[in-house]
């Protein structure tokens, strides 16, 4: 099953993704709990925390839950914010981003770093995202997305399969995120080493008559 396979995958990685991603992926954590904003109260949801190299930067007077699909990944995390004076309001859960273990409408803020392009089904986790997050809810995915270079597409489409078996898909289409219909997008900026990451903005569609 693709599932169990990642999360052998990135348990795996526990050890050494730190060493391996701090540098080059640690400036999109950055801008993208900045853009986020939490304020006093909210409840925001971090989908793919890893190793909780995003903790740092999150205020202290917000509900923090940060699920991830790998328990050692997850440990990782609890030393993290364990260490963090003063402490962060932060539940870390193992969970399926695929199938979200939450109510309807519980969050205010969702960010998803670096996990689209690490899921069986991207568009499935979108609309997991959707239904568990508030009308209007303030969303912030950073993620690799094929290049709009057709040569560079077209290397990222035959790479595919191998980089796949590392864990992760090179030629995911931004059109999945913004073409969702329960996404608006207000914004796209490019993000890391050379801006070959993109950062998106987006608001929770108002839906079931909410305004």
């Amino acid at each position: 099953m693709e599932t169990q396979r990642i999360e052998k995958t990135y348990s795996h990685y526990a050890g050494v993704y730190d060493l391996v991603f701090d540098r080059i992926l640690q400036p999109g954590r950055r801008e993208s709990v900045a853009i986020l904003r939490p304020e006093a109260g909210e409840r925001v949801l971090e989908i793919g925390i890893g190793t909780g190299l995003s903790i740092p930067y999150y205020p202290t007077h917000c509900n923090i839950t940060g699920i991830d699909l790998s328990a050692p990944m997850l440990r990782e995390a609890e030393k993290k914010r364990d260490l963090q004076v003063p402490l962060h309001d932060l539940d870390l859960v193992q969970m399926d981003a695929g199938r979200l273990e939450f109510p309807d409408g519980t969050f205010h803020c969702i960010l998803a770093s670096y996990v689209l392009s690490t899921v069986p089904d991207a568009r499935t986790v979108l609309d997991e995202m959707v239904r568990v997050a508030r009308p209007g809810a303030r969303v912030v995915i950073v993620n690799h997305f094929r290049s709009s270079f057709a040569p560079m597409a077209g290397c990222e489409r035959l790479l595919r399969p191998l980089s796949w078996m590392l864990g992760f898909r090179l030629d995911l289409p931004l059109e999945v995120v913004s073409g969702h219909p329960g996404l608006e997008v207000t914004r796209i900026l490019r993000t890391n080493v050379l801006g070959l990451w993109k950062l998106v903005e987006a608001r929770v569609v108002p839906h079931n008559g909410h305004p």
